[in-house]
């Protein structure tokens, strides 16, 4: 049976979740449908689920772990009356209102929303290698700005070649000994401006036609495993931190086709979090794709609360 909801907010990180907070405040019974734990996608929490201290969100002077940051963003939100749906969104329909969204694969939708947000996030792109997963946030990191402190005085290597590479890159020299980027290729896919930035830094390296292979450390990082892609020789570099910075993809395939996307995927905004069809918002990383931070998702999540509670009164 169809339920019928005010407004469904699709994601449940940073953006998600204070979304849901102001919706709720705003006594519009926001429904949160969450993601599922076992998603490499739209986790519930977001990826802030995969950090662990976190320093730089104001109003935590010593830090405080990804997991419990958000676990006291969702308390927040239900205490003021949000609702949350630990699953994951299989279709929607967004072609008249109110818009239908399913959960699992029934034929009739499970929900109907008269607003609907869309705070599904984006993840970074990984190497693929086993150690990852257990060794991200204990030196291995996808994020400079937020974890560049952590670096102090270590050698550091970064993976990739495009912009986003050298900038991690360039901004990690504030803090590294060294910084070695570590590219697949014999030459750079970034803009001549962001190389030859990097090339003049004293602090960086190269390592070109280069592949990581291996990530080693117990409970940290310690070295990095690389193998030259034409002689095929490996060697092993000591570092204290590994940055992955090969991308980042946006969660917005269930709504590839129903709203307008920029060219590398993240949904196209205007005006603030409005999209390209009426009655639906975006926020958070699913639509930025230059800020990324914790603090800059929360507050879109605003935003996009303030603009759903202005549209409905505008509509009623």
């Amino acid at each position: 049976m169809t339920e019928a909801r005010k407004v469904v907010i699709v994601g449940s990180g940073p953006a998600g979740l204070t979304a849901a907070i102001y919706a709720a405040r705003a006594q519009l019974e926001p429904l949160v449908i969450e993601g599922e734990p076992s998603s490499t996608s739209d986790q519930p929490g977001g990826q802030l689920m995969l950090t662990t201290e976190i320093e730089n969100f104001p109003g935590f002077v010593d830090g405080i772990m990804g997991p419990e940051l958000m676990a006291s963003f969702r308390a927040q939100a239900a205490r003021f009356g949000a609702e949350y749906l630990t699953a994951k969104v299989s279709r929607v329909e967004l072609e008249e209102r109110p818009f239908r969204l399913w959960v699992g694969d029934g034929d009739e939708p499970t929900y109907t929303a008269e607003a609907v947000i869309v705070a599904t996030g984006a993840r970074s792109l990984m190497l693929g290698l086993p150690e990852e997963a257990r060794l991200l946030g204990h030196g291995v990191s996808t994020c400079a700005t937020c974890d560049g402190f952590f670096f102090r005085d270590q050698d550091i290597m970064v993976v990739g070649g495009g912009d986003s590479a050298l900038e991690e890159a360039l901004f990690l020299t504030r803090f590294g000994r060294t910084v070695t980027i570590v590219h697949r290729r014999d030459q750079l896919r970034a803009s001549k401006v962001m190389q030859e930035r990097a090339f003049a830094n004293e602090k960086i390296t190269f390592r070109w036609n280069s592949l990581v292979t291996a990530i080693n450390g117990e409970s940290k990082v310690e070295s990095v495993q690389l193998r030259d892609v034409t002689t095929g020789a490996e060697d092993t570099v000591p570092v204290g931190g590994l940055f992955v910075a090969i991308g980042h993809e946006p969660n917005t395939a269930v709504f590839s086709g129903q709203l307008e996307l920029e060219d590398n995927g993240y949904i196209r905004t205007f005006g603030g979090t409005r999209t390209s069809v009426e009655g639906v918002f975006a926020c958070g990383d699913v639509q930025d794709h230059e800020y990324r931070q914790a603090i800059t998702a929360a507050g879109s999540g605003c935003m996009a609360a303030i603009d759903v509670e202005r549209w409905l009164e505008a509509k009623a």
